[in-house]
């Protein structure tokens, strides 16, 4: 599976070239994790993954999950993934991690997603975290 990535907004530098090192191994650890036989996440030959300003994700928020406001992963079936470069400086901040983990935690967030797991309900959400975190230390660990 191809993965590509794109910074499409300038308020945040994203390490795209170390994001496209290990994005492929995100997308073999999420295969492995499906929530669902024939998941979307398996029948993609590429996702596409997007970094975007909180403006602009406020307006996918709004257009397509009629959800006021800007938000930090936005997964869409048919293989798009757009994040907020914006939003994950913030969190990054708040939680004590750095930029170019969070950046990376809201690619596997993505492909889990596409994988059929969701997080609207507390018991999903906990499992897709748990599997999230695996998949994120496992991935960065082997590429550092």
């Amino acid at each position: 599976m191809e993965i590509s990535l794109h910074n499409r907004q300038r308020k945040v530098p994203v390490p795209l070239v170390w994001l496209r090192d290990i994005a492929p191994s995100f997308a073999q650890e999420a295969l492995k994790h499906p929530a669902w036989q024939g998941a979307p996440l398996s029948q993609l030959g590429e996702v596409e993954v997007t970094f975007i300003s909180d403006a602009k994700i406020a307006e996918v928020h709004q257009e397509f999950m009629d959800i006021p406001g800007a938000t930090d992963v936005i997964t869409f079936d048919h293989g798009e993934i757009v994040i907020s470069a914006e939003t994950a400086k913030a969190n990054a901040a708040v939680f004590g991690r750095t930029l170019d983990e969070e950046l990376a935690r809201y690619i596997v967030h993505g492909l889990l997603h596409l994988n059929g797991h969701e997080d609207k309900e507390a018991g999903e959400a906990a499992r897709m975290h748990e599997i999230q975190e695996e998949i994120l230390a496992k991935c960065i660990a082997q590429h550092r």
